[in-house]
């Protein structure tokens, strides 16, 4: 069987989209205006510190209060689409790999069937394309997102204040070391946690398929006992991959956290010495916390990613298993 890396699996997987390409255009769209809805937020915040409260004008903080709720309503409405559409394709997309992979099995031959597990191929129905559906109908949507109001975060950044914005930058590279190191690792626990998933299925299937001939033969508990032995190793699984996937964000969330202090500190310094006014430390420090839940929220995507890329090889070498039984160019009549 072939070997797949990520890279392909996730082209395969976003693939499916093609044919909801406007379903695509309006989920884009709703999330763009989202994102930007949120990086404006933070101009509006600088303008009620510096022109509003600093400068004592009552009328002006009322003025921008009242911006940064409409702006948030904006906000708001373009969530709701994003949400909604995003999360139909990641049903849509998972019932069409479902369709795709049924409608193939049932041109194989068989000798497939009786070399595999009923209950093996169930779960990569059921719990496989339930893990696609998740990364398209939110992990998608919630990678989009960050890389967007990061790169805006940035921009904005840099706009305010260069220095400030060059310590960022040093840190980003540091934050990237854990999703390097760990994320390998999740996929292969992912695919691995998988698999254990499908052998309880399977063994579910095969034992209450023959009930009468295990109550027969007095086999309950030996059965009971195979079964919790296939439940720990379905556990022991998980808890590797979560270990994994949990190390990659308390690193990621560490790194992020002690860079925005030391930033603040520096930005605190250029505003004693009149450098920057407290309305663009304000938007500053508001623009370093989006981009590092940015950052957060991709590192926390690409686990999500490496799992469904256990799910989509498991789906594809379902897909790519080829009859024994070929077809006859001319079948007699």
């Amino acid at each position: 069987m072939k070997t797949h890396t990520t890279k392909t699996l996730m082209a395969w997987l976003f693939g499916q989209l093609r044919p909801y390409k406007l379903q695509v255009v309006y989920a884009m769209l709703a999330l763009i205006v989202g994102a930007v809805s949120w990086l404006v937020l933070g101009q509006g915040v600088k303008y009620l510190v510096d022109q509003g409260f600093i400068a004592n004008n009552a009328q002006r903080l009322n003025q921008l209060a009242l911006l940064i709720i409409a702006i948030g309503f904006v906000g708001s409405i373009a969530t709701y689409f994003r949400f909604y559409y995003m999360i139909w394709l990641g049903e849509r997309v998972s019932a069409d790999i479902r369709q795709n992979v049924y409608s193939h099995l049932l041109t194989l031959s068989p000798a497939f069937f009786a070399t595999s597990r009923t209950g093996e191929v169930i779960s990569r129905f059921t719990s496989d394309t339930t893990v696609l559906q998740s990364v398209v109908g939110m992990g998608l949507s919630m990678a989009l997102r960050a890389v967007i109001t990061f790169i805006g975060s940035l921009m904005l950044m840099l706009f305010t204040s260069h220095i400030l914005t060059l310590y960022v930058l040093i840190a980003v590279p540091i934050v990237l070391i854990p999703i390097r190191i760990f994320g390998p690792k999740v996929r292969t626990f992912a695919r691995n946690s998988q698999d254990r998933v499908a052998d309880v299925g399977a063994y579910i299937d095969e034992s209450l398929h023959e009930i009468q001939t295990v109550q027969a033969y007095g086999h309950e508990p030996i059965d009971k006992q195979r079964f919790f032995e296939r439940i720990d190793g379905v556990m022991e699984a998980a808890r590797k991959r979560i270990q994994f996937r949990a190390l990659m964000i308390a690193c990621i969330m560490g790194i992020s956290l002690i860079a925005i202090t030391v930033v603040a500190w520096m930005g605190a310094i250029l505003v004693l010495s009149s450098e920057l006014t407290p309305g663009e430390l304000t938007a500053f420090m508001f623009y370093a916390v989006l981009a590092g839940g940015s950052v957060a929220n991709i590192s926390e995507v690409i686990g999500e990613i490496q799992k469904a890329a256990g799910a989509s090889e498991r789906l594809m070498e379902l897909l790519q298993t080829q009859s024994t039984i070929s077809s006859v160019a001319e079948p007699l009549k």
